[in-house]
């Protein structure tokens, strides 16, 4: 047998094989829809669908109507409420400015009192831990 037999038989072999697996594979799948698509019917989708759609007209308007803003048209200048705006707080501030001498005065604020004590000028000296132990200890014996 030559080389190109054998070369042949062997894609032959692969070629098979492949298709086997294809096979098997569209097999799996036809099932796996099949068992799917058991309960289903083009009946009750189309059903499904209007239903759907139904609800999508009903909820439309609703949404357009929730989305629309209160109590202003379309054609609201912006601008022109930005200077209105400013226009306000000038003049809440030029009344809180000629309302600032009619308040009345506040009573002045009390400090506490300085202490009568004299405090030490300096650190009190450090006496030697060792010294005053021995100190101690000379004072017990006698």
């Amino acid at each position: 047998m030559g080389p190109r037999i054998r070369e042949f038989q062997r894609e032959a072999i692969e070629t098979a094989t492949t298709n086997a697996e294809v096979l098997r594979t569209m097999e799996l799948a036809a099932r796996g829809m099949k068992k799917a698509y058991q309960d289903m019917d083009i009946d009750k989708v189309d059903e499904l669908m209007a239903d759907i759609t139904e609800q999508q007209d009903v909820a439309q308007p609703i949404s357009d109507a929730i989305s629309r803003s209160v109590g202003f048209g379309d054609d609201v200048d912006e601008d022109e409420l930005l200077e209105e705006l400013e226009e306000q707080e000038q003049e809440e501030l030029a009344q809180e400015m000629l309302n600032v001498d009619n308040k009345e005065e506040e009573p002045p604020v009390k400090l506490p009192s300085v202490p009568s004590t004299h405090l030490p000028t300096g650190p009190a000296p450090k006496v030697d831990e060792d010294e005053e132990a021995l100190q101690q200890l000379a004072e017990w014996v006698s």
